[in-house]
Formats: structure tokens, sequence, C-alpha cells
């Protein structure tokens, strides 16, 4: 396993970790058990989970895990996230107020059996708490010893530039990670979210880097999915549903450029689309989701997988995202920079 600091902090993660979305729900707590034990042989020791996957379930099975493994236990970075409600539907049970994440951090600091978690996220967005209120809590938060640092998940480049600065104008501390969906299927985010972080010094973490199981390559072009696969068992699932990205044209493309690359190096598709995530500008850990040992192994493979300049090109040329030529397309992108020895 190579290393990564955890964003701009002091804390050193495995450049792969491992997502336990699937715990409690697709895996049952004997298999979960499993993977992580699979998952610390290879030499990890980043764990992200949320209180949200499978309603906290995620986190007891962790929980358990961790107690009955303290060495194991005292080398893991653990990380979890609050924001959305746990069942109690009423006003003040969701979002990032005081309030709530007081609740949820306790929750989830009791789901986990530990004293500390080492990076508390939050899971989303919050339009209506303000951000000083939010950043206040991670600070007190921080000098009580229940969280180490903090970082967010699915918020857009402004709303991280304004967290940023929020925390520095109050002298308290910053926020270390970002978690976003990034894949070779989901590229959107370098052009606001990726160039916001790497200003700001924070390391990305990203979420499902095989794009929802498109970029191993089980997916056949018009042929609706079957069987024990996440869209075999529901084809209209999020953003990754079938049709949607059946009928996009780069979605072949990139599975074709994967599957050519993988022959090449006699690996999988897998890990080729794991590889070229990791050498991406600002990526600190690939968040690995597993319903299986075996699924896990193929994934950690990548951490071995070396891929050519031409190779890493040649996929994100395959990947570009298709936009207008303004503000994103080449013509205005070239507005955005000037060469140092003058001239355009």
């Amino acid at each position: 396993m190579r290393y990564r600091m955890l964003g701009r902090s002091g804390t050193a993660v495995t450049v792969q970790a491992l997502g336990t979305m699937t715990f409690g729900h697709e895996a049952d707590e004997e298999t979960s058990f499993r993977i992580m034990d699979a998952y610390v042989a290879a030499g990890g020791n980043f764990i992200d989970t949320a209180n949200r996957y499978s309603m906290g379930t995620s986190e007891e099975i962790i929980g358990r895990w961790l107690a009955s493994r303290p060495s194991e236990a005292e080398q893991m970075v653990i990380a979890t996230k609050g924001r959305f409600p746990m069942g109690r539907q009423g006003p003040n049970d969701h979002g990032l107020s005081r309030r709530h994440l007081a609740r949820a951090l306790d929750d989830s600091l009791r789901r986990l059996r530990v004293e500390r978690i080492d990076l508390y996220q939050a899971h989303g967005w919050d339009a209506l708490t303000p951000v000083e209120e939010t950043v206040e809590f991670y600070a007190d938060a921080i000098r009580a010893g229940k969280i180490a640092y903090y970082g967010f998940s699915n918020v857009l480049g402004w709303q991280l530039t304004k967290i940023v600065h929020t925390a520095r104008a109050l002298g308290l501390p910053q926020p270390v990670t970002l978690q976003p969906q990034y894949s070779l299927l989901v590229r959107g985010i370098e052009h606001e979210i990726v160039p916001a972080a790497l200003d700001a010094g924070i390391g990305l973490l990203p979420w499902s880097p095989l794009g929802g199981g498109w970029l191993t390559g089980k997916y056949r072009r018009d042929e609706p999915p079957a069987g024990a696969t996440r869209l075999g068992e529901d084809p209209q699932r999020g953003m990754e549903a079938w049709e949607k990205r059946n009928a996009n044209p780069t979605t072949w493309r990139v599975l074709e450029a994967v599957a050519s690359v993988a022959a090449a190096h006699g690996a999988s598709s897998s890990q080729v689309a794991l590889a070229w995530l990791d050498a991406q500008p600002g990526v600190t850990s690939v968040i690995l989701g597993a319903r299986t040992v075996e699924q896990l192994t193929d994934n950690l493979g990548a951490i071995e997988l070396q891929l050519t300049g031409e190779e890493l090109e040649r996929l994100s040329a395959a990947s570009t995202p298709q936009v207008e030529d303004y503000p994103y397309g080449p013509p205005a992108v070239e507005q955005r920079s000037r060469k140092i020895e003058g001239g355009r």
C-alpha cells in the first residue's frame, strides 16, 4: 500500500479506502468482517462509513469489528458522516445545525464504539444553516476530542470555497477533505470542484470510482442487466440507471478504452479505472465499495498497476465531458491561463 496525507493534515492514509455502504445491506456481518480483515491484510488503514448506511447498521458492524480486533483498531483511520435524518422526521432531525450534528455525532461514536472519530464529514450542503454555525460546531468537537478532523461531501466549488474562507475568517480549523462522486464516467467535478479543492489544499476522497459497477466491464450495450448485480436487481438505481447510461455513446467509448488498456496489462477493467483515478490531481484516497471479498481483492490489485502517460491520456480523452464552448470549453479555458513569455 502507498500512503498520502489526509488533505492538509498530519495524518497518513492509504491511497485506497474501504467504503462500507454495503455493510448490513448487500453484505451481512460475517461477510463484512471478512472484507475488513482482507482490507487490513492488504495494508489498508482507512475505513469510510456514514450514519445513513443501512440506517446505522454499517457503523454498528464496524464498531463490533473494531472492538474484536484492538490491535488493528489502533491503526485504523475511521471516517463517518452526518447530515440526513435517521428515522425521525422532525424539522430539526436533519441538516448541519449545531443541534442536529451534536446528536448525530454522539450516536455515531456510540455505534462505532470509539471515543474519537478521525474524520467527521458533512454528508451534503445545508442551505438553511449558516456556514458559521457548522464550522463552529466542528471546531468545538475537535476541542472536545470527539473528532480529529472534518470534511464535506457532495458540495459545489463555490460552497467549498465559502466554507474554507469562513473557517479562516473565524480563525477556526479548516476542512481537510471533500468526498465527491468521481470516475471515468463522472468527471464534471473537474470544472470547478477540483480546482477549488486544489486551491484550498483539500484532499479528494472519490466515491463510486467504478461508476456504480459500469466500469467493471460486466454490462453489454443494449443488453439490459439481470442477475445478482446492482443494476440487475434495480435497473433504475440512482445516477447509474441503465437506460440513461446505455443510451449515452460516451459510456461505451470509455468502456472500450478501459477494456483495451486492461487487455494490454493483463488486468481487470476495474483495476484500470481505479488506477486512472488514483493518478488524478488532488486525489488522496479512492473509496472502494465491495459486497464480497473477491470484489475487494480485485480492486486492491489496482495499487500495483502502473499506467503509462499515453494510456492515462487515452482514457482521459475517451471520457472528456461534453460541454459548451463557454464557460468550460477549450476557447473559454484558454482565456483563464496565459503563457509566461507573453502572447496568447
